[in-house]
């Protein structure tokens, strides 16, 4: 099987895997000879010939996997049952950067026959284009559940980010998920210790982890619980939420599929945890009685209405952790309005609120502005006489 033809089947099995983030700060060889840059605000974007845009190869070593996992492709059985070779993935890849369709390497894999025979081809395969091809660009490296630490610390030295994947919330979630892996040492101990490669800044760009949403009935408050734990204590980059859909001849290929919009919400609430930096106390005013983001509401908005008393605020007199809760108010629009009153400049309407970056549509209802809001039918109506005067005005019109 020709190079090209194992690229089809593993890069699109690899589409399972989640990466968006591929800035690095790791320090690159000026001298000449070497190819390749890991730009710090993001790769360069490449087009195919058919238009498509596209930054990372994404694809995986080997489909060939001993795990069990009922979300996942590669337990299904299918055939065509391959790998490559660590030079034919290094020329395949060379191949493709010099004709300027990829600037970047996105490497993961099933698991054939140990973890660490399987991480011994990969590991070889990024040193190859470090040390062989001199290509300093972006690369990316999945480690496997159960990969010892010498492989992990020898894949920090020529990766940009690493990655292990939760895929679930906790021991007996993940269970469910798959029967021959173990949560606590085969993912969490990794997890530390590649913490502890990051502390001694030898992962220019972190490491990122994956959860597979809706496989094993978990609800959003314990992914997100994980997520923020992850954060804090093994200083995560960045949670990525995948969801679930089942896949014919897995374990679960009879459940239902997870609605994409349940991503979303846990991207929402997730950026308000790890930009906004709010509170897990105020991220669980979003929950319903399910413990779950209702799938029709911003989890933002849902934590300002159960704010009442918060609001309106003052845009001339509130803080900025004020008004990074608005619906509406992010981090830079929030600083410059901040910014503006210590430079002794006021905001006098809703229309410079617009200039400075806020969306009015939200933000309306929860701002004053030199003490004017901006005024609701709701709020001097009661609800019953709302509807009469909407039945009123329906018959006019």
């Amino acid at each position: 099987m020709s190079s090209l033809q194992k690229l089809e089947i593993l890069g699109k099995a690899a589409k399972f895997d989640t990466c968006a983030s591929t800035a690095s700060n790791r320090n690159i060889r000026r001298s000449k000879g070497y190819i390749g840059a890991p730009l710090r605000s993001g790769i360069c974007h490449s087009f195919l010939p058919d238009g498509r845009c596209i930054t990372l190869l994404k694809v995986l070593y080997t489909n060939k996997c001993l795990h069990d996992c009922g979300y996942c492709f590669n337990s299904a059985g299918h055939q065509n049952r391959i790998s490559f070779e660590p030079n034919e993935l290094v020329k395949l890849f060379m191949n493709l950067y010099l004709r300027n369709y990829v600037e970047g390497l996105f490497l993961s894999s099933g698991v054939c026959q140990t973890a660490e025979k399987t991480m011994e081809g990969m590991i070889e395969t990024v040193r190859l284009l470090r040390l062989k091809e001199n290509y300093e660009g972006y690369i990316h490296l999945k480690i496997l559940p159960s990969t010892p630490y010498y492989l992990i610390k020898e894949g920090s030295s020529y990766a940009d980010r690493l990655s292990v994947n939760c895929e679930a919330p906790n021991k007996s979630r993940f269970r469910d998920l798959s029967g021959t892996k173990e949560f606590k040492s085969d993912i969490l101990t990794r997890i530390a210790w590649i913490k502890g490669l990051k502390k001694r800044k030898l992962i220019p760009s972190g490491h990122t982890t994956q959860f597979v949403v809706g496989g094993a009935g978990e609800s959003d408050k314990e992914l997100l619980r994980m997520s923020l734990w992850l954060y804090d204590k093994m200083l995560l980059n960045r949670a990525y939420y995948s969801a679930f859909y089942p896949i014919k001849g897995t374990a679960l290929e009879e459940n239902a599929p997870t609605p994409v919009i349940r991503e979303h919400r846990l991207y929402q609430a997730d950026w308000l945890m790890r930009i906004y930096d709010f509170r897990f106390s105020e991220i669980e005013l979003a929950f319903n009685d399910e413990d779950n983001i209702p799938l029709s509401k911003d989890p933002k908005l849902l934590i300002a209405k159960a704010n009442p008393d918060r609001f309106p605020l003052e845009v001339n007199e509130a803080s900025y952790e004020d008004l990074i809760h608005v619906p509406g108010v992010g981090p830079i629009s929030a600083r410059r309005i901040v910014n503006l009153r210590k430079n002794g400049v006021s905001v006098e309407d809703f229309h410079q609120l617009a200039n400075i970056g806020v969306v009015l549509k939200r933000a309306r209802p929860y701002l004053s502005v030199a003490r004017r809001r901006q005024t609701q039918l709701d709020n001097f109506l009661n609800k019953k006489d709302v509807e009469v005067v909407k039945n009123v005005v329906h018959e006019w019109y």
